[in-house]
């Protein structure tokens, strides 16, 4: 290591001691009760003498959520206009003024007005800890980028606001608001979710039971994941097993290639890893004779890919298998991430032998391979 670089890495190790600690909130659903919980150990911190205060909450008029506000010193929001209304966002300028020893910041996954510093609210908590100050901060399991598709199959609504699977890695703590799915429907047919006229409509969409014991298994299991992370960095680090690394294989194609880049990234996550996405470029697609429609959907996957903090590795052959196998080499990847493929009839005999060619050659190199439906 040359002298400037063993100066870099002790410069990142001071800013990773000066960074603040970060502690998350998971829930299946709105109305588990995250911001009460989050406001409840805000009460526990002050009367410990923890200079604690509310960066900003959202009670949703919940009366039991509003009581436990009381007695809490809340930083004023910043109100602006825009399109003629007056809103309201986090002021995050006066938080780092303040400089609070712990702040709370409820619905991570809000996007800020547009003027905002920050586009949306978890890169105003990523300034919050950079600047030293601790965070406890709360989102349902909806909002998570990589288990988009699975939450749009659920319930059947694509959840517009998302924050990208870096952000809960970056956690210190994350915990689990549970509920069954019969103290959740109870809680809100006795109005301690939404107003009365909104129950019926409640009931017969996003909160069918058979929804929320779907989504309570996908936080469960987020939260296990990330304890799992846990473990693995602080007790086991070091044990000689073998080094994960994930590849997606990814096409043009408008949806397949979204649900590859999702598993894999979710797959990174659990071995507390990396992953890469591989296109590869054909002649059929060389920049001369792509249409704008692929062009478009390989933007959003390539978009999609570095919000999962992954890598987008894109290289140009005339045959896909041995790419994919060339790659996995110079790369060191163990398991493939890819989609079922589709054999023309007239040529598909040829192309199965070819398929095993391909998976032979990936046996020979210890690499597993997923094939998504």
């Amino acid at each position: 290591m040359s002298r400037e670089e063993n100066v870099r890495h002790f410069l990142d190790l001071i800013r990773e001691s000066r960074r603040g600690k970060f502690k998350v909130y998971i829930g299946m659903i709105a109305g588990v009760g995250k911001s009460y919980r989050m406001l409840q150990e805000a009460h526990d911190l002050l009367d410990n003498g923890v200079d604690v205060r509310i960066g900003y909450i959202e009670t949703h008029g919940r009366a039991g959520t509003d009581a436990q506000l009381e007695g809490l010193p809340v930083i004023p929001r910043r109100k602006i206009f825009y399109k003629g209304k007056e809103l309201e966002e986090m002021d995050l300028d006066t938080i780092i003024l303040m400089h609070p020893e712990i702040v709370v910041v409820d619905e991570l996954a809000h996007t800020n007005v547009e003027g905002s510093r920050n586009e949306k609210r978890w890169q105003d908590v990523m300034e919050l800890l950079e600047e030293g100050i601790n965070v406890i901060s709360a989102v349902n399991i909806q909002h998570i980028e990589s288990v988009n598709e699975e939450v749009q199959s659920i319930s059947g609504i694509e959840v517009k606001e998302r924050i990208p699977d870096s952000v809960l890695q970056k956690a210190d703590e994350v915990v689990n608001i549970d509920l069954t799915a019969e103290e959740l429907i109870a809680r809100l047919k006795t109005g301690k979710i939404y107003k009365p006229e909104k129950v019926s409509v409640a009931l017969n969409n996003f909160f069918r039971t058979e929804n929320i014991l779907q989504l309570r298994e996908l936080a469960l299991k987020e939260v296990a994941m990330q304890v799992e992370k846990k473990v693995k960095n602080e007790v086991v680090a070091g044990v000689g097993v073998r080094h994960e690394k994930f590849l997606a294989c990814i096409s043009s194609h408008e949806k397949t290639p979204r649900r590859i880049i999702r598993k894999a990234a979710r797959l990174a996550t659990r071995y507390n890893t990396s992953f890469a996405a591989l296109y590869v470029q054909t002649p059929r697609e060389s920049a001369d004779r792509i249409n704008l429609a692929s062009q478009r959907y390989l933007l959003n996957h390539f978009r999609l890919v570095t919000e999962l903090n992954g890598e987008v590795v894109q290289v140009q052959s005339g045959n896909i298998l041995d790419a994919i196998v060339t790659t996995c080499k110079e790369r060191q990847i163990t398991t493939v991430c890819m989609g079922g493929p589709s054999f023309p009839l007239l040529r598909s005999l040829f192309m199965i032998l070819k398929y095993r060619k391909f998976m032979d050659d990936l046996a020979q190199e210890n690499i597993d391979l997923i094939i998504l439906a």
